[in-house]
């Protein structure tokens, strides 16, 4: 099985698991793509059109609202006019309308005018977490450079905030669709600098881990992430990564081992089944 492969579907206990323990801040309403054979080009997502789409299918009251919203930075204050309704509008697409990219769009551009490293963080962790839960190539692409964005502004604002530079770093991992190794190896590098600086940061130890197990660096993917698992026991993200670490290996008990331990931390049924059908498949 080509490698590729390997990733979109041996990643997929993983994704399952965190889209049940961490899921998207709103529910995800395109359909899931199949890996092909052959990789198409990426095209660029277009967030105007997409917008423009949502908008479409609200009802004329929250139509009518949204362009309210849209037209009411005029004069004045305009920078704190533009935060208020930024996050107006993050608020009504996360809760009335529930549309991740637009929620985080507004929050992201509200981030930038308040330009205070925990609006920059909150707005850059919100796109890579929601990162890991999408497979349209050109969406990722779109996800990952916002975060990106917010992730060097923040640390603009303080360079020494070891959680952004693994975030930013982690935004190269997460963004590629099929393992490219320079891109993942870009990502890697950039956390690296934390690692070997601090060795304690758990953090650092699992991304490294998870862009281990994308590249296909399996040895190092399994170092590191016992390492997490042995400081972080409870770290439901580490141990169901090393079970598939070691999965992918060729370690069927080492697997078995892990996946039973992940059952332990996770009380969602749907999530159980999941890494239920993986055991039975290795036994």
């Amino acid at each position: 099985m080509k490698k590729q492969q390997w990733i979109v579907i041996g990643s997929g206990v993983i994704l399952v698991a965190f889209l049940f323990l961490f899921g998207r801040t709103v529910p995800e309403r395109k359909p899931v793509s199949k890996p092909s054979a052959v990789t198409p080009k990426t095209e660029q997502f277009d967030f105007e059109s997409s917008l423009s789409e949502a908008k479409s299918k609200l009802s004329p009251e929250h139509q009518g609202y949204v362009n309210s919203l849209e037209n009411s930075v005029v004069r004045g204050d305009v920078k704190n006019q533009k935060i208020h309704t930024y996050h107006q509008l993050a608020s009504f697409w996360r809760d009335s309308a529930r549309r991740f990219e637009p929620y985080a769009f507004y929050t992201g551009e509200a981030s930038k005018l308040e330009n205070s490293e925990k609006s920059l963080t909150f707005a850059a962790q919100l796109f890579l977490d929601n990162l890991r839960t999408v497979n349209d190539p050109a969406q990722k692409n779109w996800m990952a450079a916002q975060s990106r964005e917010l992730f060097e502004r923040a640390l603009k604002v303080n360079p020494n905030n070891d959680s952004s530079k693994i975030g930013m770093g982690s935004t190269y991992i997460f963004r590629s669709t099929s393992g490219e190794p320079q891109e993942v190896m870009q990502g890697i590098q950039q956390i690296l600098e934390v690692a070997r600086r601090d060795s304690t940061n758990m953090y650092a130890q699992l991304m490294l881990g998870i862009g281990g197990l994308v590249s296909g660096q399996l040895d190092r993917a399994i170092e590191r992430l016992n390492k997490v698992v042995h400081q972080q026991p409870s770290n439901v993200e580490a141990v169901l990564s090393l079970a598939e670490a070691y999965e992918r290996k060729g370690e069927k008990e080492n697997a078995v081992k892990w996946y039973i331990a992940s059952k332990r931390l996770i009380e969602n049924p749907e999530v159980i089944k999941e890494i239920d059908g993986r055991i039975k498949d290795l036994k």
